[in-house]
């Protein structure tokens, strides 16, 4: 856990909610080689903690970031391009590989790496009044932290062709028509909706989530014979769990269940 004022990031892990807040706002929160750093060392210690049930990606101030510290890569070229980059991306992979659902929070501006970073996670919810553009090509660039891989299975690809090539800003009504984002909420409703949707996961099956991550995560390199022999095989394996026992005596109890998350 982190609670240092100089961080870039802002860390915290309790009662199985791990919360890490982007923490740069007087620069919108761009994503220099030290939040880089921390983001990484972040997920690690997420990663290697079984008690996490949710994790949930904020940022701090008037937006939840703005990509890239400019300043970092200008100044220190292709070498500040890798040591921001690489941890960035264990990380992501990590995110990915969490039975734990990743929750991103988004206000203000999501742009370049920023939105990258929110189409990594499971589920999205926006205030209104969100902006997002990927705004690479704006500055003669290519994209990072996944972008690539997960804007075109959100949208589709010629959408997000669209997204990436014209570098045009998308407001939130329009995010959430194309599938970038789950919902969309009133500003002063964020932090309520986004607690909403922490405390129903935080008491949810964690090994049946993580289990539907990874068949719809694999579904979209397998051809059908093969997902459906993963499918059966996850199923298999989900009925020696806890909380499938529970879900039935539940069931069959007209009672809501109580997932240990095992």
């Amino acid at each position: 856990m982190s609670d240092d004022l100089s961080s870039p990031l802002l860390f915290t892990c309790d009662d199985g909610v791990a919360r890490l807040r982007l923490d740069r706002p007087a620069q919108l929160n761009t994503i220099n080689t030290a939040m880089s750093q921390a983001f990484v060392a972040a997920c690690r210690a997420i990663a290697n903690d079984p008690s996490v049930r949710v994790v949930v990606l904020s940022g701090a101030g008037r937006g939840f970031g703005a990509g890239g510290d400019l300043t970092e890569l200008r100044s220190g070229g292709e070498a500040a391009a890798t040591a921001l980059i690489e941890p960035m991306h264990e990380a992501v992979k990590m995110l990915a590989a969490l039975d734990a659902p990743v929750i991103a929070s988004l206000h203000g501006m999501v742009a370049g790496g920023s939105f990258s970073l929110a189409m990594a996670c499971d589920l999205a919810i926006a205030a209104e009044g969100t902006r997002f553009n990927l705004a690479y090509v704006n500055l003669g660039a290519s994209c990072d932290l996944s972008s690539s891989y997960h804007l075109p299975r959100v949208v589709g690809l010629r959408r997000a062709l669209g997204i990436a090539l014209l570098g045009e800003s998308i407001d939130a009504a329009e995010a959430l028509a194309m599938g970038l984002v789950n919902r969309v909420v009133p500003v002063d409703r964020l932090a309520d909706e986004t607690e909403t949707l922490v405390r129903r996961f935080a008491t949810g099956p964690t090994r049946a989530i993580g289990r539907l991550k990874r068949l719809f995560r694999e579904s979209l390199q397998n051809d059908l014979a093969s997902q459906l022999e993963h499918e059966s095989a996850a199923f298999r394996d989900g009925t020696r769990s806890r909380d499938f026992g529970e879900g039935l005596d539940a069931f069959f109890a007209k009672r809501a269940p109580r997932f240990e998350g095992r």
